[in-house]
């Protein structure tokens, strides 16, 4: 067949314009978190992923929703993702993402908050030394019961599971306003403490002397014979900063922070003790 000239120069004319309707087409934009920029086209989304294909592919590509913070689509649309690695947890682990139930408000009452107990060095917390402290600081509000009159004290187990409830522990409990932990725990007043501490090492060397006399036959001449023994002890030292709280219908009427004289492994339950005492709940009887 016999292709016109004019034919011809509209059938490359009709080519351009296709091949241009195709170079030109609006493509979404997937922004990572990693600032990576795919340009594609979005198939499929779910609450854990995203498909998508690449120009001129029909390969379907899957992402994790946690590598992407933000797709521009080529409608006009945006959306993001605030997901981080430590999202998810956080919004568990925060009293923000649930909605406050408050507990019946019980009078003259006071509870006992989980006591963060942290390495200074590398702020990490033992989850079993908190409630360790948390149950020493309750029951020495038990047996002072009567200096602290009209007060009562909280079950440790009905704090701790109201607590539980409203997704709050050792880890968040700084962050909590005291204002949610009293309508949380349906109490008037709080006793809130922390236990910060660092450890240091040192050896102490202990020499022990020993020895052999023997006499001659003459009586004048005497040898000995001496042994000296040292033993090399190490020593590990925890140095404590306690840090206690107390609030009345939100308000902070006690703030004191001590640190134990002896650096000693228990001297922290020593502090709260002797702050315990003198703050302004407890009267001599």
């Amino acid at each position: 067949m016999k292709i016109t000239k004019p034919f011809l120069v509209l059938l490359i004319l009709l080519s351009a314009c296709v091949s241009f309707a195709q170079s030109g087409k609006k493509l979404d934009k997937i922004i990572k978190r990693d600032y990576q920029i795919i340009e594609c086209t979005v198939l499929k989304m779910s609450d854990k992923t995203v498909e998508y294909s690449l120009p001129g592919e029909t390969v379907q590509i899957s992402l994790d929703i946690s590598q992407i913070a933000k797709i521009d689509f080529a409608s006009g649309r945006s959306q993001t993702f605030d997901i981080s690695p430590n999202a998810t947890n956080s919004a568990q682990s925060t009293s923000s993402s649930q909605p406050i139930i408050s507990a019946d408000k019980q009078h003259n009452t006071i509870a006992v908050l989980p006591v963060p107990y942290v390495n200074a060095d590398n702020q990490q917390g033992s989850e079993d030394m908190a409630k360790f402290a948390q149950n020493d600081l309750y029951n020495k509000l038990l047996d002072k019961s009567a200096n602290i009159f009209p007060l009562t004290v909280q079950d440790l187990r009905t704090t701790n599971s109201l607590l539980h409830k409203a997704g709050i522990d050792h880890n968040n409990i700084d962050e909590t306003p005291i204002e949610d932990l009293e309508k949380i725990l349906g109490v008037d007043n709080i006793v809130a403490a922390k236990v910060s501490y660092t450890i240091g090492t040192g050896t102490t060397a202990t020499t022990y002397d020993s020895g052999n006399a023997k006499v001659s036959n003459n009586n004048k001449k005497v040898t000995t014979s001496d042994i000296s023994t040292t033993t090399a002890n190490n020593q590990t030292y925890y140095y404590y900063t306690v840090y206690f709280d107390m609030y009345r219908n939100t308000d902070k009427i006690y703030s004191q922070t001590r640190k134990p004289l002896l650096a000693l492994k228990d001297g922290w339950m020593d502090s709260i003790s002797y702050l315990l005492k003198r703050s302004p709940i407890y009267v001599k009887k």
